[in-house]
């Protein structure tokens, strides 16, 4: 059955409009086992017209999430048989450090605006795990150490994505952050860290943009799979989060498809040649899967299939407004080539830029070093790998804006490749050599450094953080031939840099698409300013880093023993030096802030800042906003972002910045009440250009949310004195008791004494002046009815 949505041999006329409840009353038990378990690789199963009920029509689902991967022949998940040609936008990796949610939305349109030219109803992405390490060799398609960041740049992706009529998926849910062990291995994770960073991001996501999809992970969670999670993709997904959407497998995820259905798993992929079917037909007859289980995940199969039959027709109409051009295949890929360019120019972090050598002077003679300055690394490996229309190298962009010489040399050989030109310049040696002589004879010498593909992609992870040794010798010899030299880094994850102190400028360019090689151009000769900012830390070293002793983890576990203290709020707390911190990023211009004003009220915090462009050039500052609650009765970090915005001004130019946050936003979770709550009391809200570089601080109060817990016995003294009942009763009981003592047993010293009593023991303590009887009165005041 053809695949493309919008065919009318594809559809019955009725079907849009049709009750999902009512059609999945007429199918038959095999239908419904077949409707929620995908037909092909790509496509879910059709249901032919029978009697009065409509034809179901099959829909395709196709990777991203940084453009499109639409097999057209033989199918897997890795990125290894040929796809379609599509646009590659610069992964996640480097999108998530643009913090532009507008430019987010955008490129999910024009990601969007693709598939449904190639008939494809729903698009797998984006990506928002956390980057909890390094090391995860899928880092690149994920977005920040941040669930703020990772949340609301997914949000914005999702939006634009579904606002061109196709189907987003939020993947992988959740705490997927490795992929070593991938299949099975069971992230513990306490429920604190669960909820405040590694749940975050997805939630925001989905509250904000209400996705049409949202993709389990491999992993289980705390021993149970997130395919067959009834916690995760029924209690929180769908009835703390309001989720409405269907929830379909990672590719080849389910291990017991009964177990997954009953969670609330809708829909598996891929085909399974009929034994998932068989499964489900064995399991309700038999009575292990409630047959209202099944109907459940058909009905919102059924949905989606009629969202994306709808989609079509609204994304069509959409583009006919908004983009005319689309209408020309050739003009729809040479302006979605252009946003790929603006996004990858918006990415790229200016690490470091002592002296100004950047941006380069259009007449300066340039040596541009470094193999993958001619053959660029733009996209990560695996099932996210698009395509693309084209390719332009930083090489023959460079060469074509600069207005003075521009020598190249390769520098060192790519795995698996021999550099151009004769056998003996394959020798590191010899390379180095010629690279040393092209940046003596140059005003600047920009090298091209990074990982090889090899290092790092979907299905396994990374060793280290070391760039190849060879090229670390190639930066020296370079450096001593002319210290005039601009690093320019090419990678997925984060990478260590122990020459940072030595070379004068470093742009991290991340993976930056297919149009990277213009962007770097446009950057390097400040055609475009500088302004992405770090979504991540770069630590000095591997042992320096939050999950250094539990990652990858030991026989099918991995504990996530730094809790809530992930990326910047692990070297924070711990006051540890970084290479360059979260947030950070540079520019051709200079900002100044003044006059931070922050108002709370029952939404939340409202600040409002002016920054001032007080350079000489045009350009973007993203401006952060994070709080801290420095009395803080629980573990906290001594900051967190909740907020960001970027505003662009000409030189000499001032604009008020306004930024909310939410109040739900400052709680955090409380294992007591397993729910948020907010802590009264004054918190410290500052405002700059990164998470180690604030610029104005200011205190604001905020009332507390009203615990109420039921006291039992084993609650201590502590517990009783915090709950609004029983703690003024206790208070007076105990001053009553100490009368006018100014000892340690006086009521102050007391209290000091007791708080860790629980109440059940707390009669022994003669001073108290609660017996047991008194104990229980007080325990009993605080029951529900």
């Amino acid at each position: 059955m053809s695949a493309d949505p919008t065919s009318a041999e594809n559809r019955s006329p009725d079907f849009a409009s049709a009750d999902p409840a009512e059609m999945v009353a007429g199918l038959s038990l095999e239908q419904k086992a077949d409707l929620v378990t995908g037909d092909t690789f790509w496509t879910t199963a059709g249901i032919p017209r029978s009697g009065r009920a409509p034809e179901i029509p099959s829909i395709m689902l196709a990777d991203g999430p940084h453009g499109l991967r639409r097999q057209v022949a033989a199918a897997d998940h890795l990125g290894l048989e040929q796809s379609v040609p599509a646009t590659c936008f610069p992964p996640a990796v480097a999108l998530g450090s643009a913090f532009d949610r507008d430019l987010a939305h955008r490129v999910g349109a024009a990601i969007a605006s693709e598939a449904r030219a190639e008939g494809v109803g729903v698009v797998l992405g984006p990506g928002l795990n956390i980057k909890r390490s390094p090391l995860c060799g899928r880092n690149f398609e994920y977005l920040s150490e941040d669930p703020l960041v990772s949340g609301e740049m997914a949000a914005a992706l999702t939006q634009g994505i579904q606002s061109r009529g196709v189907g987003a998926s939020l993947k992988h849910f959740a705490a997927n952050n490795q992929e070593h062990d991938r299949m099975r291995s069971s992230s513990d994770v306490d429920a604190r860290p669960l909820r405040e960073i590694y749940l975050r991001g997805f939630e925001r996501a989905v509250k904000q943009a209400r996705p049409w999809t949202v993709m389990s992970a491999y992993n289980r969670i705390n021993g149970v799979s997130a395919s067959e999670n009834r916690w995760l993709l029924t209690e929180v997904l769908r009835e703390d989060w309001s989720f409405e959407g269907l929830v379909v497998s990672d590719w080849f995820a389910v291990a017991d498809r009964a177990q997954a259905l009953q969670a609330g798993l809708d829909l598996e992929m891929p085909t399974t040649g009929g034994v998932s079917q068989q499964h489900v037909l064995e399991a309700v007859r038999s009575g292990e899967l409630e047959e209202t289980a099944l109907d459940d995940c058909a009905e919102r199969v059924i949905r989606l299939i009629q969202q994306v039959l709808r989609g079509a027709e609204a994304g069509a109409e959409a583009d006919d407004a908004g983009s005319p051009a689309s209408a020309d295949a050739a003009a729809s890929a040479g302006a979605h080539h252009e946003l790929a360019r603006e996004a990858a120019a918006r990415s790229a972090v200016l690490l470091k830029n002592e002296g100004q050598l950047l941006p380069l002077h259009p007449q300066s003679s340039v040596a541009v070093i470094g193999e993958f300055a001619r053959r660029p690394r733009f996209q990560g490996a695996g099932s996210s790998q698009i395509n693309p229309i084209r390719v332009e190298d930083a090489y023959s962009a460079i060469a074509e804006v600069a207005e003075g010489p521009v020598s190249f040399a390769p520098g060192f050989a790519l795995p698996g490749e021999e550099p151009d030109g004769s056998p003996e310049e394959s020798d590191p040696a010899g390379l180095r050599e010629e690279a040393a002589e092209a940046a003596s004879s140059a005003d600047v010498a920009v090298v091209f450094l990074g990982l090889p593909a090899e290092e790092e992609s979907e299905g396994f992870d990374r060793a280290h953080l070391d760039l190849p040794a060879e090229q670390l010798e190639l930066l020296d010899a370079v450096l001593a031939a002319n210290p005039s030299t601009a690093v320019v880094l090419s990678h997925g994850g984060v990478v260590a840099l122990p020459f940072a102190h030595r070379v004068p400028a470093i742009l991290d360019a991340w993976l930056l698409g297919q149009a990277g090689g213009s962007a770097t151009a446009d950057l390097l000769f400040g055609a475009a300013n500088p302004s992405g900012r770090l979504t991540e830390t770069i630590p000095l070293r591997l042992a320096d880093t939050p999950a250094y002793l539990d990652f990858p983890g030991e026989h099918g576990h991995v504990r996530y023993g730094e809790g809530i203290f992930v990326g910047y709020r692990w070297y924070d707390a711990r006051q540890m030096e970084v290479a360059f911190p979260f947030g950070h990023g540079l520019s051709y211009t200079q900002f100044e802030y003044a006059d931070l004003q922050v108002e709370a009220d029952d939404a939340g915090l409202q600040l409002r800042v002016t920054v001032t462009n007080t350079g000489e050039r045009s350009g973007r500052e993203v401006v952060q906003a994070y709080a801290s609650r420095p009395e803080s009765s629980v573990a906290r970090p001594p900051r967190e972002l909740k907020a960001f915005a970027s505003v662009e001004l000409a030189a000499g130019e001032s604009q008020a910045v306004e930024l909310s946050v939410p109040r739900q936003d400052l709680a955090h979770w409380d294992i007591r009440l397993e729910d948020w709550a907010v802590e009264g009391g004054r918190h410290v809200v500052a405002v700059g250009a990164s998470s180690r570089d604030l610029r104005l601080e200011t205190s604001v109060e905020l009332p507390e949310d009203e615990i109420a817990l039921p006291l039992s016995e084993e609650s201590t003294l502590d517990d009783a004195l915090a709950h609004p009942v029983t703690g003024p009763m206790i208070r007076s009981q105990l001053e009553q008791a100490a009368g006018a003592d100014t000892s340690v047993f006086s009521a102050e010293g007391t209290l000091r004494m007791m708080k860790s009593f629980p109440l059940g023991r707390i009669s022994s303590f003669g001073n108290s002046g609660l017996d047991a009887q008194k104990a229980q009165e007080l325990i009993a005041l605080t029951q529900k009815d």
